[in-house]
């Protein structure tokens, strides 16, 4: 069965939602129970599995602010999941609804791998060596923002070209 893009029913983005935070909570309870033990997982190249709790934000800035950022989460991907009203193209559902995806994929577990109400810290254990440690909703929230940045690129050159 193909995968179906229509605003209309409004089931596509919310499919896609799902699947990445799914799919980044099962890859992360892997990576807590395969690697916990701190061993690593050398794959290919630089391409490593290496275990990290990351209390902050992207490349481990704003440590210990898990609170704030959870919170400012939660409201971006409600924002986000509001703009879905507006999005013209399938490119920009799509990533729009991988923003989505990644940011609450990160607020599962800000809310539910702490000691107390969002003082969880994210996992991260996608490791290249010379780039930040991230994970699959990492990956999801920057496929989501090229993907909207080329939808805004081509719109814009398709009402100069007008």
């Amino acid at each position: 069965m193909a995968l179906v893009l229509t605003r209309s029913t409004g089931q596509t983005p919310k499919l896609i939602i799902v699947a990445v935070v799914i799919a980044d909570q099962a890859t992360k309870n892997w990576a807590l129970n395969s690697l916990s033990d701190g061993r690593t997982i050398d794959l290919f190249w630089t391409l490593r599995f290496n275990l990290v709790f990351n209390s902050g934000m992207a490349f481990s800035q704003g440590q210990g602010l898990g609170r704030l950022i959870g919170l400012l989460a939660i409201g971006v991907a409600v924002w986000l999941w509001l703009s879905l009203k507006k999005a013209s193209t399938n490119l920009s559902i799509v990533g729009t609804a991988m923003l989505i995806g990644g940011a609450l994929g990160n607020v599962v577990d800000r809310l539910f791998r702490g000691e107390k109400w969002l003082a969880g810290s994210v996992i991260d254990f996608i490791d290249l060596q010379w780039f930040p440690v991230f994970n699959i909703a990492d990956s999801a929230v920057t496929l989501g923002a090229a993907m909207l940045i080329t939808s805004s690129v081509v719109a814009s050159r398709t009402k100069l070209q007008s």
